[in-house]
């Protein structure tokens, strides 16, 4: 990776790097600059799955939308989610306005944290299933190119079955309900039946997935057919000398899946906010330190896409969308058991490194054989 490439990809990162660690320093000091690290650190650990899974969506949106991502799509993240999401939380919880949770957040941070800890069910059931969706999407479709095909080759053969996987995330949820969600762990080690919030919060997130990705696929599609028709129209024109419209719906196509975009980052980013108060309950560093880890996450989703690294190695997408899995397991566990963030973090970490020396492993297999049949063909024969 060239220094120009880094600067070009991650230059506001290192801008926003430098200017959150100043104003950490500036708010408490030395301390202060620490906790901002390791929280970045904790986000881009988490988060790194999400990269991947995002690049797999931006490389199919032009110049313009990738730009968007990076600059108003990191606004949402970083003021939405990281800012004002656990704000809104805190209000819904305690049922007090946006002020005076801001005031709480600021001036009682014990108070903060367990109103935010207790709403913790709730987040994790839509996000889990969210999540979930997302990982029975992929592994139900029938890939030209797989991973594990000992395992990927039945669950394709399941997937042509109709809504099966809303018919498991809805099970997965009612299993939850009954179990975790009796027992559910709130602020201080006490625990609570919390099966009817985990439900509608589980159904809440299966309905954002359906409608947000139902949307973005359907523009997708119309997009595709509306491609080919420019490009027959365009034929037809270097015939007869006429002037040839754009495609219209590459706006729409490009809205939805953006906001596709900011509905998957929001559910990535529920473990990483809960996750946080066990470093620190101050509003201002949680943040700076998490603003600047998804400002590096963002920058890591167009560096996989202007680098093409995701059809260099094939199965980096597989391993994301395991992570996704494992991930959206974890959450719902996490109802009424706590997990360590290290060990949510490596699940994903592994999965990833896993499925990134799979696919050297592959392309040195297409190399020694000489080509990309040969190489397709040693590959379905090692039954990988």
């Amino acid at each position: 990776m060239g220094k120009s490439v880094v600067l070009k990809t991650f230059g506001w990162s290192f801008v926003i790097t430098a200017i959150g660690l100043a104003l950490a320093v500036l708010y408490d000091g030395w301390t202060a600059l620490g906790v901002v690290a390791i929280l970045a650190v904790l986000e881009i650990s988490l988060s790194f799955d999400n990269a991947v899974v995002n690049a797999g969506i931006l490389k199919k949106m032009n110049a313009f939308w990738q730009k968007i991502f990076l600059t108003i799509g990191v606004l949402i993240a970083v003021f939405g989610m990281r800012l004002l999401f656990p704000v809104v939380i805190v209000a819904i919880s305690a049922k007090i306005g946006p002020v005076d949770a801001v005031d709480l957040a600021l001036n009682d941070a014990d108070r903060y944290q367990q109103l935010v800890t207790d709403a913790h069910p709730s987040i994790a059931a839509f996000g889990g299933m969210f999540l979930l969706m997302i990982f029975l999407d992929f592994i139900f479709e029938d890939r030209d190119i797989k991973w594990l095909a000992w395992l990927e080759r039945p669950l394709a053969k399941l997937g042509k079955i109709d809504m099966l996987s809303v018919c498991i995330a809805l099970v997965a949820l009612l299993i939850a309900s009954m179990t975790v969600a009796t027992h559910a762990h709130q602020h201080g080690g006490a625990h609570v039946d919390k099966a009817q919030t985990v439900l509608i919060s589980g159904i809440a997130g299966l309905i954002t997935y359906l409608v947000v990705g139902g949307l973005s696929g359907y523009f997708e599609n119309r997009l595709e057919e509306d491609e080919e028709r420019e490009h027959e129209q365009e034929e037809e024109a270097r015939r007869t000398g006429s002037a040839v419209s754009a495609v219209a719906m590459a706006g729409k196509a490009a809205f939805f899946m953006f906001l596709y975009l900011e509905v998957l980052d929001a559910s990535f980013s529920f473990d990483g906010v809960i996750g946080a108060f066990a470093i620190s309950n101050d509003i201002v560093l949680m943040a700076l330190g998490l603003g600047i880890g998804a400002m590096y996450v963002r920058s890591l989703t167009v560096y996989l896409v202007r680098q093409g690294t995701l059809d260099d190695y094939v199965y980096l997408e597989h391993g994301a969308h395991y992570a996704i899995g494992a991930l959206a397991v974890i959450l719902l566990v996490t109802i009424q058991y706590e997990i360590n963030d290290v060990i949510t973090g490596l699940v994903g970490v592994v999965l990833i490194a896993w499925s990134f020396f799979s696919s050297v492993r592959r392309n040195r297999r297409i190399a020694a054989a000489g080509g990309e049949d040969a190489g397709e063909r040693a590959e379905v024969g090692s039954g990988v």
